[in-house]
């Protein structure tokens, strides 16, 4: 065997990152070939079933070039590796939005649609983008794949969110189902009625059917409430709630009491409101009154008894651990020094209560449905609820219980043991993952300087846990000058970025000075903490993709308008030149950026070094590297920069390429190019012809 060759192919498996060339594109053929076939599916989701298919075919397109390229003899090159890497995450991100629409609950997609929209849209661009990157010209493939590889690129650059009308249209009945409350009368009646069709046309669009379609939809309900109640989403865990008391009580009004073995899912067998409601009017002729009240006991639904008296709740409210519980029965429960959740047995991390308003609209239909007073009061009236839901004291409550979470956390982080203070830390993280308001409150709690103190800590998990909830508060903005001014926060982060012991922790930690980065007033404060630039090279050059990116956008705000320009400026012409890195055009494009300062110009100009480097870019780098390369060299040589021009005329490959890329290159290179060349020409001609 040739030992070049063997070394090449090492080479080749070194820089993938994570697998060797051979495995990545079979892993690319396999996981692309099952996307394609979740849109062929016999049953294809109603679901997402436009974006599904979008994205099914264009990742189809980029199948023949993972073939060619699986049979191809000549090792590829680093971008090409690098590309495929992030195409192989890209394209099981895809899928993993797929499984989780076809595994998870139909009603919980259906409100999230534009969230899932959203996922597709991201993964969309994040495949421009890597196409971005991919040397095409440079690969040994068939010009039919090199078609559809571009038709695929185009095709991606001009994709934008999609949400289907129909999708918006079921959804917004869905809400109205959910939350729609009837008053006495017939024509009320009537309206609740349809309400009823309505709820089952929407589950038979679901695909939603049968007795056992109603099971397995609630078993898929059920399963989502731990993972909303683990990001901190109270209002989540409620909504799930109602919709599990409204598809219980669906299956109720339409399968009849039957269990879900004996039921049938023939149309036949359905039990129609209308019917039910005959039945009840000749219960109730008939019938004694403890007849029809003991009849009513017994057909309350499970979801609307209190699980501590099993009686018809009055006020059902949501504890911490997502349970709900009729206000009185709670309030008795942690009154006598319980703090643990009575149906899970889980401690409480806080003894606030939230109001369930879709729970209690649904025990008002039922109540209705069957001829029963409704238990239910209002506070500030005193009488049964009426009117309509009081949406600022429910903003009122969350906030309050958000608070009440956050200061108790802040009490573990300050007065803890070691495992209290991880604990906490991953509860902040959790709570601080969404919503404004819960970061606003959680800062003003005072977490930050405890935070800031455990990322020195020696558990990992504790120091991940910490950078990354520093990450999630600095997303809202005031939030970011209280992190800045905290003593030693900035140093701190930075120490993480660069000797954290998890590499999610040093990505995070890049993450965070990058959010803290964005408002102009704080670059020069993080761009001036010792080792923040060359740290973030060093994760430039050696990070995940997403690492790379964040480090990317941290050092471009940093350096070029920070005050870090000249610091950053050798790091980054070693990237251009370190092929096991595989960032080239990203360390470019950031010496552009640099070029925007005073500091960065004067830097870039000094590297004797750089010009043959560029030029050597402009002669085989990507489409992307070329503009760049072109664009630096055009404005060293713009500001004054005449020793540049000189090296460049005495670079006998310089003028060559520039010419080449006159013709073959994109529109912008073409531009730059020949503006080059024609100050170049100036050069040559002041030359030729000093003054005096």
């Amino acid at each position: 065997m040739n030992p070049r060759k063997s070394t090449a192919a090492a080479a080749g498996v070194l820089l993938s990152g994570f697998l060797p060339s051979n495995s990545l594109l079979e892993s690319l053929l396999r996981v692309s070939d099952e996307v394609a076939a979740s849109a062929n599916a016999p049953t294809p989701l109603f679901l997402q079933s436009r974006n599904i298919a979008s994205a099914a075919r264009r990742i189809r397109l980029l199948s023949p070039l993972f073939d060619d390229l699986r049979h191809a003899t000549a090792p590829l090159p680093p971008p090409a590796i690098l590309c495929l890497t992030e195409l192989y995450s890209i394209v099981r991100r895809i899928k993993a939005v797929i499984d989780a629409l076809g595994s998870g609950s139909a009603l919980w997609g259906l409100l999230q649609t534009e969230s899932y929209s959203r996922q597709f849209y991201s993964c969309t661009k994040e495949l421009g983008r890597a196409l971005d990157i991919l040397p095409l010209s440079g690969l040994d493939v068939t010009a039919d794949a090199r078609e559809q590889v571009e038709l695929a690129h185009r095709q991606l650059k001009r994709a934008e969110v999609f949400v289907g009308r129909d999708e918006l249209r079921l959804r917004e009945e869905l809400i109205e189902a959910m939350g729609k409350n009837y008053k006495d009368g017939d024509d009320d009646r009537r309206d609740h009625l349809n309400n009823w069709e309505k709820m089952e046309a929407i589950m038979r669009t679901l695909g939603v059917r049968s007795a056992l379609d109603y099971d397995e939809e609630i078993r898929r309900l059920e399963a989502e409430i731990p993972k909303q109640a683990g990001t901190g989403g109270v209002v989540a865990v409620s909504n799930i709630y109602g919709l599990l008391a409204l598809v219980r009580l669906s299956k109720a009004m339409m399968f009849g009491n039957s269990s879900s073995s004996s039921s049938s899912s023939s149309t036949s067998e359905l039990v129609k409101p209308e019917a039910a409601g005959t039945a009840m009017a000749a219960t109730g002729a008939g019938a004694s009154s403890s007849l029809l009240c003991n009849s009513i006991e017994m057909s309350i639904p499970d979801e609307f008894r209190c699980p501590i008296t099993l009686d018809l709740m009055r006020d059902p409210v949501i504890v911490s651990s997502g349970h709900t519980y009729d206000r009185s029965s709670i309030a008795r429960w942690l009154d006598s020094g319980r703090h643990s959740c009575p149906k899970s047995g889980r401690r409480l991390i806080h003894t606030a209560v939230i109001p369930n308003y879709a729970v209690k609209g649904l025990m008002e239909q039922w109540c209705r449905d069957h001829n029963v007073a409704a238990p239910f009061w209002d506070e500030e009236r005193g009488r049964g609820g009426e009117g309509s839901v009081d949406h600022i004291a429910a903003a009122r409550a969350a906030a309050d219980a958000v608070r009440m979470t956050a200061e108790f956390l802040v009490g573990k982080l300050a007065t803890g043991s070691r495992e209290a203070q991880r604990q906490a830390a991953y509860e902040v993280r959790l709570l601080a993952k969404t919503g404004m308001d819960n970061r606003r409150i959680i800062a003003e709690a005072g977490a930050i300087p405890f935070l800031v103190t455990l990322l020195g800590s020696a558990d990992a998990r504790t120091q991940e846990d910490a950078v990354t909830a520093l990450l999630n508060l600095s997303i809202h903005y005031g939030t970011k000058a209280l992190i800045v001014s905290a003593p030693g926060a900035a140093d701190a982060i930075v120490g993480v970025m660069r000797r954290g012991a998890a590499a999610e922790a040093r990505e995070n930690a890049a993450a965070a000075l990058f959010s803290l980065s964005i408002p102009e007033e704080h670059r020069g404060a993080v761009a001036a903490r010792p080792g923040a630039v060359a740290g973030l090279v060093e994760l430039l050059r050696e990070g995940s993709p997403a690492g790379k990116r964040d480090a990317a956008a941290a050092l471009h705000n940093l350096s070029a308008r920070g005050g870090g320009g000249g610091r950053a400026v050798g790091p980054l012409v070693g990237l251009l030149t370190d092929g096991a890195a595989g960032v080239a055009d990203e360390a470019l494009a950031l010496l552009v950026a640099l070029c925007g300062c005073e500091a960065g110009r004067r830097g870039v100009g000094g590297e004797r070094g750089l010009v043959p480097i560029l030029v050597e870019v402009v002669r085989e780098g990507t489409e992307r590297g070329k503009e760049n390369a072109v664009s630096l060299l055009l404005g060293l040589c713009r500001d004054g920069e005449e020793e540049v021009g000189r090296r460049l005329l005495a670079n006998p490959r310089s003028v060559p390429a520039l010419q080449r890329l006159t013709v073959s290159g994109s529109p912008r290179a073409r531009r730059k190019a020949d503006a080059l060349l024609r100050l170049l020409n100036t050069y040559c001609i002041q030359s030729l012809n000093p003054i005096g």
